[in-house]
């Protein structure tokens, strides 16, 4: 019996409103706590497919939780607990209108960007002869604007202060912050024979403090080369060999989905979301370095609620 969470309607004391996104569900509760239920919904090609992976939020959570105590001495963060293996409570605040992408690898977006000659990104130059997964001189910030609706747009750090979505002086806390979370987050990952490509980070305000919230370092909102081998396959024009969730965008393109009008989502067996929850349970022993404990998902909706009343409770 699958024992995933797809959806979640708690109704808790002074909850004012719940956000509900691809992966997560957010209750705000009287604008001064986040309740963040990372569910067990997986995503591909902007769809939210139809079957949850046991234990992916548990690992999604915890990756991000542990990521952001190993970075909390570099900037404040929002946490507050985990009071449960998939939920993280921490402050309300207010959230800056960017996400600050940092890429210190020519992949994904800046590769496709790039292979269309264009060589500036967000205002930013890129170097010519560059291939792609080549390493960047430095680390870039390619941010991006925060949609609500549909995607996210590159922005460059110029019209981003000229818009007014971010003061100068914020703007370049911001850039500092993201810098020295990419080189602390690029340091742990070598330690575990991994290179951290390009991730994304969010801050928000309480009142005059900056702060990091939502998730970091996992491998929804970050791309993760394996170190070993690296070179080689540079030297060769191979594909890199990724820690992320790419092999089951594979698996949807092999079975004819690509998220387009009038493709059907292929079946999703119960074997095929066991193989996705064990390669998720790789991902973070991979990032962690350490054993993934399996929580009880024996009934695991009440378990979340009750655990999130006690945390509240107290607070």
């Amino acid at each position: 019996m699958n024992k995933a969470i797809t959806s979640t309607s708690f109704n808790f004391e002074n909850q004012k409103d719940i956000y509900i996104g691809k992966v997560r569900d957010v209750y705000n509760i009287d604008n001064k706590h986040l309740v963040m239920i990372v569910s067990d919904r997986i995503s591909a090609f902007d769809v939210v497919l139809p079957k949850g992976i046991p234990y992916k939020g548990q690992v999604l959570n915890q990756i991000a939780s542990k990521a952001l105590d190993d970075t909390s001495d570099i900037v404040p963060n929002w946490k507050i607990a985990v009071p449960d293996p998939m939920v993280t409570i921490g402050k309300y605040c207010e959230p800056f209108k960017v996400e600050m992408v940092i890429r210190g690898y020519l992949s994904g977006h800046a590769w496709r960007e790039y292979k269309e000659g264009k060589r500036t990104i967000c205002g930013v130059a890129m170097p010519e002869g560059l291939k792609e997964n080549d390493k960047f001189p430095e680390p870039i910030i390619t941010p991006t604007t925060k949609a609500v609706i549909g995607h996210d747009e590159d922005i460059s750090k110029d019209e981003i202060i000229t818009l007014g979505l971010v003061s100068k002086s914020d703007y370049e806390m911001l850039e500092k912050y993201t810098l020295a979370l990419f080189n602390r987050g690029t340091e742990i990952a070598a330690q575990k024979g991994l290179i951290l490509v390009d991730t994304k980070y969010e801050f928000g305000k309480i009142d005059d403090q900056i702060f990091l919230i939502d998730e970091i370092h996992t491998p929804d909102s970050s791309r993760y080369f394996y170190t070993e081998g690296y070179n080689e396959r540079q030297a060769k024009g191979e594909k890199q060999k990724q820690l992320s969730k790419e092999f089951v965008r594979e698996w949807l393109m092999e079975n004819g989905f690509q998220g387009k009008e009038g493709e059907k989502i292929p079946d999703m067996t119960e074997e095929f979301v066991n193989l996705v929850s064990e390669r998720y349970i790789e991902l973070y022993e991979n990032i962690t370095g350490e054993k993934f404990v399996k929580a009880d998902i024996t009934n695991v909706i009440n378990r979340v609620e009750n655990n999130i009343k006690e945390c509240l409770k107290a607070l």
